[in-house]
């Protein structure tokens, strides 16, 4: 100690403050600080207010140096370092100083956004469901190699032994909602991806969504396989089956693939296009088609079965064969489950 002491006396002034901020970072590590502590101690020892911001939940910290959490709006950052994690960029910190930069506010960035960097990955992302949509589409992403994948989920709060289901919504609710009523006691993260809600949840409890939520479950280990299955069971919704399981439609998704101007000009979809026209027509042929049975129909429907064998016969003439023959049934379900692919 007495040479490194001999040592620290022969540096200038700004060498050996340098070594006093890596010692002040290195102690508070040691005691292994939240971000809030974090950044009160950063704005005592900088005299300036702090700020720190992790992309993956969004949540920013401010400090002041009298130690209190600031939240009146920010003053313009006077310097910024991002805090980096396995090479990636999962947050920001700065001073707000509101004269010239100091001498050592390099040096305290530097090791604010190593420290931030550590507390993030001990603690993990805040207990919130809604998360950072660039960090989720990495996930689902077939571009992503699985390093970068790894990194995403972790930072999302999903350790490495947790399974990882994929679920695209579509619904007026909010995603956070969504989420929590899949996924109640584990693990979940939502977010907007254009026109679909993503929902990352080690488990998936469909029983507990409300009857207006469509929802797609994919089926696949990895994440960005189950997210195209997700997708394509989210096609396949109705009002009448608002959520599809992937590994249910079995030989059906199939018809998923086909080119869309394949599928509009087909003469069984079109006449079911002309069908769908007429509300009435166009229910007795769902309830007729998810039943297979006329008589079940028509309890669905609450109609007198003769009733439905009447629409029944009038949607055949315009689908052009027997609805009430096996080949017809088979030929009528086909080409609504299609139009409804179609029709989106």
């Amino acid at each position: 100690m007495e040479a490194l002491a001999v040592r620290l006396s022969h540096l200038d002034a700004e060498a050996e403050g340098a070594i006093r901020v890596v010692m002040f970072y290195d102690t508070l590590m040691r005691r292994r600080v939240d971000l809030p502590a974090l950044a009160r101690a950063s704005a005592g020892l900088a005299e300036c207010v702090v700020g720190i911001r992790l992309h993956g939940t969004g949540r920013t910290v401010r400090a002041s140096p009298d130690g209190r959490e600031v939240s009146a709006p920010s003053s313009p950052a006077s310097s910024s370092v991002p805090i980096t994690l396995d090479d990636e960029e999962i947050g920001t910190v700065w001073l707000e100083r509101p004269g010239p930069p100091g001498p050592l506010d390099e040096a305290v960035l530097d090791r604010l956004a190593i420290a931030a960097a550590a507390v993030a990955e001990r603690y993990g992302p805040a207990r919130t469901t809604m998360a950072d949509p660039a960090l989720v589409e990495l996930v689902i992403s077939s571009g992503s190699d699985e390093a970068a994948r790894a990194r995403a989920l972790r930072l999302l709060g999903f350790g490495p032994d947790l399974p990882v289901r994929v679920v695209a919504v579509r619904s007026r609710l909010p995603l956070d909602r969504i989420g929590a009523l899949l996924c109640p006691a584990r693990p979940v993260k939502a977010a907007p991806l254009r026109d679909v809600g993503v929902v990352l949840a080690t488990t998936v409890d469909t029983d507990r969504l409300p009857p207006e939520v469509r929802a797609g479950i994919g089926a696949a280990k990895s994440p960005d396989r189950s997210w195209q299955q997700a997708r394509t069971a989210l096609r396949f919704t109705t009002p009448g089956r608002p959520v599809v399981r992937y590994d249910a439609l079995g030989a059906l998704a199939l018809l998923a693939e086909i080119p869309r101007n394949a599928v509009r000009d087909n003469a069984d979809i079109a006449a079911v296009g002309c069908v769908a026209g007429h509300a009435e027509d166009l229910a007795t042929l769902e309830a007729y088609c998810a039943t297979g049975s006329l008589r079940r129909a028509a309890d669905v429907l609450h109609l007198h079965h003769s009733s439905v064998a009447r629409r029944l016969e009038q949607i055949g003439k315009t689908l052009g064969f027997d609805l009430t023959e096996s080949a017809g049934l088979t030929r009528a379900t086909l080409a609504l489950t299609a139009w409804r692919l179609l029709d989106g």
